[in-house]
């Protein structure tokens, strides 16, 4: 689920692992599962510390974290955007490369702020500019543990993030 406090992810925990322990799973299943959460709202970006106590990983859903944080609906978005680009107003389209400055920097926070209260975090992307290269390439520069995109943009990514190491 994505959540915007640590209240929520709790909440959720609670119950997912209620259902869990009723499954009656073998115990090497149980030690398999983790729970986490997707980050896709500016508030979970600056309360990631607190959500980070809840959860075993967080996956940042970039798609709609670029529409919260721009207040932009990637539906509408075609409409304008290429006149925005046209005018100077945008330089690129956020919903195709991430915009690094805003929407890229509530990660890195979030992300640090996750991992200092949670060493243990794990941290994905996922979302079509995990198929972007010079979205991957900022990506490669956080502390990410995976990339999750649409199944055309693996080989771009493997090969994105195979000529940055």
């Amino acid at each position: 689920p994505f959540v915007s406090t640590v209240s929520e992810g709790t909440w959720i925990r609670e119950r997912v692992m209620a259902a869990v322990a009723a499954a009656d799973l073998p115990a090497e299943a149980r030690s398999r599962f983790s729970f986490g959460t997707m980050i896709e709202l500016p508030r979970a970006c600056l309360r990631a510390g607190d959500i980070a106590q809840a959860v075993d990983f967080f996956s940042f859903g970039t798609n709609d974290l670029t529409q919260t944080t721009y207040g932009i609906s990637r539906d509408d978005a075609p409409a304008f955007l290429a006149a925005y680009q046209r005018k100077g107003l945008y330089e690129f389209d956020p919903f195709v490369t991430l915009d690094q400055k805003g929407v890229g920097e509530l990660i890195a926070i979030a992300i640090e702020r996750g991992k200092a209260a949670n060493p243990s975090l794990k941290i994905g992307i996922c979302g079509e500019h995990a198929g972007d290269p010079s979205s991957l390439k900022f990506f490669a520069g956080l502390d990410v543990d995976y990339v999750s995109c649409s199944p055309y943009r693996v080989p771009v990514a493997r090969l994105t993030l195979a000529q940055g190491k």
